[in-house]
């Protein structure tokens, strides 16, 4: 019943690699939850509950088997006497589905498990077989526990160290898991980074370039590992080793079943230690003087050229902020900086000239829109005040003058333009996705909302004007305020406006949002209370009161201020309208707007905070769409061909680096007696190969430390904690030149 759950649950619940957590939508959120309250309701018991029922229940049947007592005491002596026992069952399995060597194992006890191996030697290769840690073997345990004596004792007598694989749900890559160490046991092994366990699984036999069931490398792994420095290290062990097979494809560019290499995969999850090791392999160094060097960096996976997946793509459309902090490093951030630079603000910039021009030309044809004198026998109500109405598919007989044909010629160019939208659009939303090209704000998000919104309302207005029906005013009003409001998106091409831009977006679709939905409450309760009153009045006496639609909007003009109260003092007034207006004023118009105020300057400075990553991101996002729609010959591929220098078929960049380590000591010791700490510019400056780059592994942080003057042996401390970190790697300089 129990694995049976356990299945149910998974079969609905998928792991984060099918769904991942950086990309926790709402939509993603409401249907986790939902698969969590179904399997609840199914079973009683919650995931949580069900894992501390079978650990409990592991626990109470180790001490209840005899064999599983012992081996978890260390008693070998007694292991001895059990294993010669004819009524005990080596194979006898616990809650877990482990035999009696995975309990001495897991315990790391060396005697026992030896004892068990000399007495039951078919154990050494026996997997764990419940859904939970199925696959685990002993070498699995041993390997990640570290215990080098045990691993070499189960090698010895034959443990199998290629073939095993975990597939338990336990080791999966999931919502909610604490580790992902792959499958194998070399793998295993890789993320725990010891070297010696992973030379002697090598030796006897582990295959480098085995894959788990997500097409997941040892590499893979090591680059999701929270230790990114140590990953580095056995990054170049497992290489090195790769590299003595002299394989056809290198082992760093075998990608997974979702088409990502460890570079690209470094760069989906931000970690920026591994992406500037890995780019930082693949260079080749040109010459080295002093201070200055050259570098030709490869290309390959981070052009967009040739590679539909590559680096710029992948960083575009990652939600994680580490993953746009890669547009600093070398040689993405030269390479973005030249293609921006040379063809993608250009052809931007002409782009909206057009659209300016093509919007400037509807929004004329909407002005002056075919209109005729409303005939004798027009209907209308006493308060209707129309003298024009819309002219039917004749008036194209009764072009007469040069402004008729002007404007008819404005017309078609509206058509055709909204046509040309349609088809540009619509093919990008099947090739990206809906979710991805209409919810991330780096790829235009809202904007293409109502770029198509415009499109198809002017489309919508050829069929009204063709078929005579008179029913043009709503769509062409809201098309002209979609395709205006569209004129913002240009914004992103300049860096001064580009970020304020994302401010709106976020505004309007996260406080806005928020905002509306709790004034919708208050609104919604207060006009029904007041409606209660004036249901039993005179419409006539107070006509914003006369019914309860008219009531809720009035209320609603009343809470932004954009009408005074509606009270006639002349007429007698029940003093519970006065009550519910001094509430409703309270709560809608100063708690709430108060709040909206409050939302929206936070909005602002976290966008603030992250300006020149934003900036970065709408440029490449930006660069990227332009490069797609353009012809190939309208883009010269920026770069040197390695194949005219002997370089092979690959792509580089030429880039001239100045590391001038002795400036970059001196800006530690000002910085680390300086009054306000660390500058944020410095901190980029100086962890751009620092493997301290990472936000978790910077080892001094100046922002909540104490007054310096008061303890000057903190600022000793930062010094010799900031040339520690010198020695473990060179920094960059911004003094950086590129061809």
């Amino acid at each position: 019943m129990l694995i049976s759950s356990w299945q149910s649950f998974w079969s609905e619940t998928p792991p984060e690699t099918m769904s991942p957590a950086i990309s926790r939508t709402a939509a993603g959120e409401i249907n986790h939850w939902l698969s969590q309250l179904k399997f609840r309701l199914q079973h009683r018991k919650g995931w949580n509950e069900m894992l501390d029922e079978t650990f409990l229940m592991q626990n109470k049947k180790v001490n209840d088997i005899p064999l599983f007592s012992a081996t978890k005491e260390n008693n070998a002596a007694c292991i001895k006497k059990l294993l010669d026992c004819s009524s005990t069952n080596i194979f006898e399995r616990g809650e877990l589905g482990e035999t009696a060597l995975h309990v001495a194992v897991m315990n790391d006890n060396f005697h026992a498990a030896v004892a068990l191996m000399d007495g039951a030697p078919e154990l050494i290769n026996e997997p764990m077989t419940s859904e939970l840690y199925y696959g685990l073997t002993a070498l699995h345990i041993a390997t990640v526990n570290q215990n080098v004596n045990l691993v070499r004792e189960l090698i010895r007598r034959g443990g199998d160290v290629a073939t095993p694989r975990v597939t338990g749900m336990y080791f999966r890559k999931r919502r909610g898991g604490l580790l992902y160490f792959g499958e194998h046991i070399l793998a295993f092994a890789s993320c725990v980074a010891n070297e010696e366990i992973i030379s002697m699984l090598i030796k006897a036999g582990a295959n480098i370039r085995a894959q788990d069931s997500l097409g997941n490398t040892i590499l893979h792994l090591l680059v999701l590992q929270p230790n990114k420095t140590t990953a580095c290290q056995i990054f170049d062990v497992l290489m090195s080793q790769d590299a003595d097979l002299d394989p056809a494809i290198p082992l760093d560019m075998v990608p997974n079943y979702r088409g990502l290499t460890p570079f690209k995969l470094a760069a989906k999850e931000g970690n920026l230690v591994a992406f500037q090791h890995l780019a930082n392999r693949r260079r080749i160094i040109q010459w080295s003087l002093g201070p200055l060097s050259s570098n030709l960096y490869d290309l390959t996976e981070v052009d967009s050229r040739e590679d539909d997946l590559s680096v710029l793509e992948i960083i575009v459309s990652s939600q994680k902020r580490e993953a746009r902090r890669i547009l600093e490093l070398t040689p993405v951030r030269q390479l973005v900086r030249l293609k921006w630079n040379l063809y993608g603000k250009h052809y931007f910039r002409l782009l909206m000239l057009v659209y300016l021009l093509y919007i400037s030309i509807f929004t004329l044809c909407c002005i002056n829109r075919p209109l005729k004198d409303i005939p004798e026998n027009y209907t209308k109500a006493a308060n209707d005040k129309t003298i024009k109405v819309q002219k039917t598919l004749l008036y194209l007989q009764e072009l007469n003058t040069y402004k008729d044909h002007l404007r008819l010629i404005g017309e078609m160019i509206s058509v055709i333009g909204a046509i040309v939208i349609l088809l540009i659009e619509v093919p990008s939303i099947f090739r990206v996705g809906a979710k991805r090209y209409f919810g991330q704000s780096a790829l235009g998000g809202p904007f293409h909302i109502t770029l198509i919104g415009y499109a198809s309302l002017v489309v919508i207005l050829c069929v009204l004007r063709t078929t005579g029906i008179a029913k043009e005013l709503v769509p062409m009003a809201w098309a002209l305020i979609l395709g205006w409001s569209n004129v913002m998106y240009f914004a992103r091409g300049f860096e001064m406006l580009g970020p304020y831009v994302i401010v709106i977006q976020k505004t309007i679709f996260g406080d806005m949002t928020k905002f509306m939905w709790l004034s919708l409450i208050f609104l919604i309760g207060s006009a029904s209370g007041l409606w209660v009153y004036y249901i039993t009045q005179d419409p006539s006496a107070l006509p914003p009161y006369r019914s309860f639609p008219i009531t809720i909007f009035t209320q609603f003009e009343l809470s932004i201020g954009l009408i005074d109260l509606q009270v006639d003092h002349t007429l007698y007034t029940h003093p519970v309208v006065h009550t519910i207006h001094i509430y409703f004023s309270v709560v809608a118009y100063i708690l709430l707007f108060n709040l909206l105020i409050a939302m929206m300057s936070d909005t602002q400075w976290r966008v603030t905070q992250e300006r020149d990553e934003l900036w970065r991101t709408q440029v490449v996002a930006t660069t990227l769409m332009i490069e797609r729609k353009l012809p190939l010959r309208l883009w010269p591929r920026l770069g040197i061909c390695g194949l005219a220098y002997g370089l092979g078929e690959r792509w580089y960049l030429r880039v001239e680096d100045r590391n001038d380590l002795l400036v970059q000591k001196m800006k530690r010791y000002i910085n680390a007696f300086s009054k306000d700490g660390v500058p944020a510019k410095e901190r980029e400056e100086t962890g751009k190969n620092d493997p301290g780059n990472d936000p978790q592994q910077i080892s001094f942080t100046v922002e909540n430390r104490p007054k310096i003057q008061r303890k000057p042996k903190k600022c000793w401390e930062l010094i010799r904690q900031s040339i520690e970190c010198e020695k473990e790697e060179n920094v960059d300089c911004l003094d950086t030149s590129y061809i």
